[in-house]
C-alpha cells in the first residue's frame, strides 16, 4: 500500500505522499491582470517537527496509505497537505485557462516548526516580499473534528518568560532564611494560581475557545549542584500564551509585582515576547473577509471563527499589516499535529483541493481597494 502511488490513485495524492516522504525535519509567479493591485499570498511552511517512530503505527515517512484511505506521515495534517492543496487548485485553475485581477503568489518557508525568526519573521522585512505587493495571505489553521472548519483571524503572544530568584546558600541540614527556592516558590504559585484561574474561565463559559484566555505552563526548574547543598541561584521558566485582547504592558507589570511580591533579588527575563498582535477583521464588511466567508457559504461549507491558541507565520504576516487568515479545510479530522500517528484521509485532502479551487478566484478577484494604492 506504500507505494510510490497506486495504480488508480488520485494523482494529487501521489503528488502529497511524494511530498510527506522528503525528511523535513527541523534543526516564478504568474501575475494577475491587474499588477496594480495587491495581491494575495498563500503561504505554509515546509519543516516539521521530530517524531518518535516506535510510537507510530507505520514508519512516519513512508506516507503510507492504509486500506480506507487513510494516509500517516509526520506533516499530513501540519501542514504539507495545504502546500499541495494550493498547488493543485492553482494547477486547475490554470489548465481551465483562468485569469484573475490580483496575483497569486506561493511562498514556501523554513524554520516555522522552531518559531519562524530565521524564516518569516526576516522574509516580511526583505525586499524580496515588499516586491510580492501582498494584500491578503492564507496561512495554517487545524483539522476540526466536526462538520464544521476552523478559520483563525488572530493568534496569542507567546511570552517565554525566565523567573530566576537568588538567596542565600548554605549546608543541606540547615534552616537557612531567604533561599532561592522559598522565593521561587513564591513565584511558581502566584503564576500557578493565574494558570487556574483562566482554566476555569474557559471551562465555565462555553462560548470560550482556548485561544480567548491566557494559558500558561511552568515548562523548566533549573538550579542546585548536590543535595546536601542550598543553592544561591533557582530558576523556572514558563511559557505563556497571551491572549489578543490583553494589555501588554498591563500584563508585563504583573510579572513585576509576582517577583517582587516573593521578595528581593527574584528577577526575570525573556527568550520570546511577541508584543505585535493583531485581528484580522471578521466583519462582513470587511471585503477580504466577504470573499472567504461567501466562498465557502457557497459551497455550504460551516465556519467557526476562532483565535489560535499557539503561534503560526501569520504573526509575522499581520505584523507588517498583510491581513491573514489561519484556514486547513480539514473536517471530520482529529486534531493529530505533533502527535503520533499523524495522518489525514485523502478523501479530506481532496476535497480541500476543490474547496481552494473556489476560494482562490474569490480572494483573487476582491475590488480595488483603497489600500492597494
Amino acid at each position: 500500500m506504500a507505494s510510490e502511488g497506486l495504480e488508480g490513485e488520485h494523482p494529487s495524492v501521489t503528488l502529497f505522499r511524494r511530498y510527506l516522504r522528503i525528511r523535513t525535519v527541523q534543526p516564478e509567479p504568474d501575475y494577475g491582470t491587474n499588477p496594480r493591485l495587491s495581491s494575495l499570498i498563500l503561504n505554509s511552511h515546509t519543516d516539521v517537527v521530530p517524531v518518535f517512530k516506535e510510537h507510530w503505527s507505520h514508519d512516519p515517512f513512508e506516507a503510507f496509505k492504509d486500506a480506507e484511505g487513510y494516509i500517516y506521515a509526520r506533516g499530513a495534517q501540519d501542514m504539507k497537505c495545504v502546500s499541495i492543496q494550493y498547488l493543485e487548485a492553482v494547477r486547475r485553475l490554470k489548465a481551465e485557462g483562468r485569469h484573475f485581477p490580483r496575483t497569486i503568489h506561493m511562498t514556501f518557508v523554513p524554520d516555522e516548526e522552531v518559531g519562524g525568526h530565521k524564516g518569516m519573521e526576516l522574509f516580511v522585512q526583505r525586499p524580496e516580499f515588499r516586491a510580492l505587493k501582498a494584500g491578503f495571505a492564507l496561512d495554517e489553521g487545524l483539522a476540526n473534528p466536526t462538520d464544521a472548519f476552523t478559520v483563525f483571524y488572530s493568534e496569542r503572544s507567546p511570552w517565554w518568560v525566565r523567573i530566576t530568584s537568588t538567596g542565600n546558600p548554605g549546608h543541606g541540614s540547615r534552616f537557612i532564611e531567604d533561599t532561592a527556592a522559598e522565593k521561587l516558590h513564591k513565584v511558581v504559585s502566584s503564576i500557578l494560581t493565574f494558570r487556574e484561574k483562566e482554566r476555569q474561565r474557559l471551562q465555565s463559559n462555553p462560548h470560550l475557545k482556548a485561544g480567548a484566555v491566557t494559558s500558561v505552563n511552568l515548562t523548566k526548574l533549573e538550579g542546585g549542584v548536590a543535595y546536601n547543598v542550598v543553592p544561591a541561584t533557582m530558576s523556572a521558566s514558563f511559557d505563556f500564551r497571551v491572549a489578543p485582547d490583553v494589555e501588554l504592558k498591563a500584563f508585563e507589570e504583573q510579572l513585576q509585582g509576582w517577583c517582587q511580591a516573593a521578595g528581593d533579588g527574584v528577577t526575570f527575563d525573556f527568550a520570546q515576547k511577541w508584543t505585535e498582535s493583531r485581528v484580522t477583521s471578521t466583519d462582513d464588511s470587511d471585503p477580504w473577509w466577504a470573499a472567504f466567508s461567501g466562498a465557502c457559504k457557497d459551497m455550504n461549507l460551516t465556519l467557526e471563527p476562532e483565535i489560535f491558541p499557539a503561534a503560526t507565520d501569520s504573526r509575522y504576516l499581520r505584523a507588517v499589516g498583510v491581513p491573514a487568515l489561519g484556514f486547513s479545510p480539514m473536517n471530520l479530522t482529529p486534531v493529530l499535529l505533533h502527535d503520533h500517528d499523524e495522518r489525514l484521509h485523502e478523501a479530506v485532502f481532496l476535497r480541500g483541493v476543490d474547496i481552494y479551487t473556489r476560494l482562490l478566484p474569490a480572494l483573487a478577484s476582491v475590488p480595488a481597494l483603497p489600500s492597494d494604492g
